[in-house]
C-alpha cells in the first residue's frame, strides 16, 4: 500500500470538487480501488503505485481544465478520466482562457507584437490609441504569468490625474475615492479571474491595484507590474516607476500621448522616456494605431476624423 499527498495550488478547490463535493464523488467512483480523502486543497491517496500514478496524471489534466476554463462539468470529467483527452486550441494567439472558458488572446499585429517581444525583455512600452488592446494584453499576459507561477503577484498602476491627486473633496475612504479612476483594470481582471478568486488575490496581496504615487519607495521583485494611462505622468513620475523594478519583474508600461490630461505646464514623462529609453538593450517599445482598434466600428473612425484635423493635443 502507497500513499501520496496531492495538493491544488491556484485556484479554489470547489471548481474541481463541485459544490457538496458531487464532482470529487463522481471522481472516487472512478477509482474504487483507491481511497481518497480531500481535506481543503489537500487530497490523501491510499493505493497502489500504479493506480495512484495513474490517477494523479488524470487528476493533473482536470486541475489543467480548470485553470483554463474556470469551471468544469460532469461530461468534461468523464472525457478527462476516460483517457479522452479535451481538445486544446492550438491557436498560438491565445494568450490564456478567462471566465467561463473565454478566449483571450492578441488580435492584431501590434498585440501580437507585444506576446512576443515579452519573451526577450523585461520591460515593454505599449503606445497607441484608445481601444487599441494595449492594457487589456498587458493585464491578460500578467494573468497568464501567474497563472503560470512566473511571477507571484500583479500590481496594476495609473495616475489619478483626473481627480488631480487630491481625491479629499470625494466621499468614503481612500479605495473608495480611488476605484472610479481604476475601474478599468478591474473590468479587464473581472474577464480572467473568477469573481471569488480575484477577491482572495486582491485580499491577501496577490493582485494589488493602486495609484502610481503609491508606488514610491518600494522595490517590486518577482511581480508583473502595469502602469496604464502612462501620458499622464512627468518624467519624475515615470523615472520613480521603472526604478522601482526589482528581481525577476516585468514591467509594461501603456499610453496614449494623443490624451495627456496634464496641467498645460507640465510635460508628459512618457515621450521623454521613449526619446531617453530607445536604445537600452531590455526595453522593448510597441506602437499600436488605428488598425489595432478592437472596440466599436465607430472608435477608429472617430480617431481617424480627430487625427485628420490635427486636434488630437
Amino acid at each position: 500500500m502507497t500513499e501520496k499527498i496531492l495538493e491544488i495550488r491556484g485556484i479554489d478547490p470547489v471548481d474541481v470538487y463541485g459544490a457538496n463535493n458531487v464532482l470529487l464523488n463522481h471522481i472516487a467512483s472512478k477509482y474504487p480501488k483507491l481511497k481518497i480523502v480531500a481535506r481543503g486543497n489537500v487530497l490523501k491517496l491510499s493505493g497502489t503505485a500504479e493506480d495512484i500514478e495513474y490517477f494523479e496524471n488524470r487528476f493533473a489534466l482536470l486541475v489543467e481544465y480548470v485553470e483554463n476554463y474556470g469551471t468544469v462539468d460532469h461530461q468534461t470529467v468523464e472525457r478527462i478520466l476516460s483517457d479522452e483527452i479535451p481538445i486544446v486550441n492550438k491557436d498560438k494567439n491565445i494568450i490564456l482562457y478567462g471566465n467561463n472558458g473565454r478566449i483571450i488572446k492578441a488580435r492584431t499585429k501590434n498585440q501580437q507584437r507585444l506576446t512576443e517581444l515579452y519573451e526577450q525583455n523585461d520591460i515593454l512600452f505599449g503606445i497607441g490609441p484608445a481601444g487599441s488592446g494595449k492594457t487589456y494584453t498587458a493585464i491578460a499576459m500578467a494573468v497568464r504569468a501567474l497563472k503560470n507561477r512566473e511571477i507571484r503577484r500583479i500590481i496594476l498602476t495609473r495616475p489619478a490625474v483626473e481627480a488631480g491627486e487630491r481625491l479629499g473633496f470625494l466621499p468614503g475612504d481612500m479605495k473608495e475615492k480611488l476605484d472610479p479612476y481604476l475601474q478599468p483594470l478591474y473590468d479587464a481582471l473581472n474577464d480572467m479571474i473568477p469573481p471569488k478568486k480575484l477577491q482572495s488575490y486582491i485580499e491577501d496581496g496577490t493582485v494589488q491595484i493602486a495609484p502610481l504615487a503609491y508606488m514610491r519607495g518600494r522595490t517590486l521583485d518577482n511581480a508583473f507590474v502595469i502602469l496604464d494611462e502612462a501620458q499622464n505622468t512627468t518624467l519624475n513620475q515615470i523615472k520613480m516607476f521603472l526604478t522601482r523594478m526589482g528581481n525577476n519583474a516585468k514591467f509594461i508600461v501603456t499610453g496614449d500621448i494623443t490624451q495627456i490630461d496634464l496641467p498645460r505646464n507640465s510635460d508628459s514623462g512618457l515621450e521623454k522616456a521613449v526619446r531617453l529609453l530607445k536604445s537600452v538593450k531590455g526595453i522593448a517599445f510597441i506602437e499600436f494605431d488605428v488598425g489595432d482598434i478592437v472596440r466599436h466600428r465607430l472608435v477608429k473612425q472617430i480617431i481617424e476624423a480627430f487625427e485628420q484635423n490635427g486636434d488630437m493635443r
